[in-house]
């Protein structure tokens, strides 16, 4: 599904909101991010350890730990609402290196439920025509802002 396809079914303020995120991550403006987007108790995967973090601090520093390392991207490719309102971004991860940028062949799901207008939880699925299983590796995973 296209983003424009999405906007009868998503909020256009979430919808804005979200488009906002990746655009912000990917440029690692992640402190402006957090600032505009996150709920301060935001619960977020820590995909690679495979546990969950807790509160715009902890995202803050799981982002810079990825940063010091290499440029994670996340482009956005589609927005639908999940019958419990929460919002599914089908998500394209990549990295950008001195080549340029290079994107994943893979698809994920960026799943997120707000509160008071924020986003208070995110989780990663993977795309079932993939035919990966669930998890996948640390590469494939960089997740963002929504990611």
């Amino acid at each position: 599904m296209s983003t424009e396809d999405a906007r009868t079914t998503v909020p256009a303020a979430e919808a804005k909101l979200l488009r906002r995120m990746y655009e912000l991550f990917n440029t690692q403006q992640v402190d402006d991010l957090t600032r505009i987007a996150f709920h301060p108790d935001v619960d977020w995967p820590n995909v690679a350890e495979g546990t969950r973090l807790h509160g715009i601090d902890a995202v803050l520093a799981y982002w810079r730990r990825q940063f010091a390392v290499a440029h994670p991207l996340v482009r956005m490719e589609g927005l639908a609402a999940e019958p419990d309102g929460r919002i599914a971004v089908r998500v394209r991860p990549g990295l950008r290196d001195a080549t340029g940028d290079h994107w994943s062949d893979i698809t994920l799901h960026h799943v997120y439920a707000f509160r008071d207008g924020k986003v208070a939880h995110m989780e990663v699925r993977q795309d079932a025509e993939d035919g990966a299983e669930e998890g996948g590796s640390e590469a494939q995973h960089r997740d963002g802002g929504g990611a």
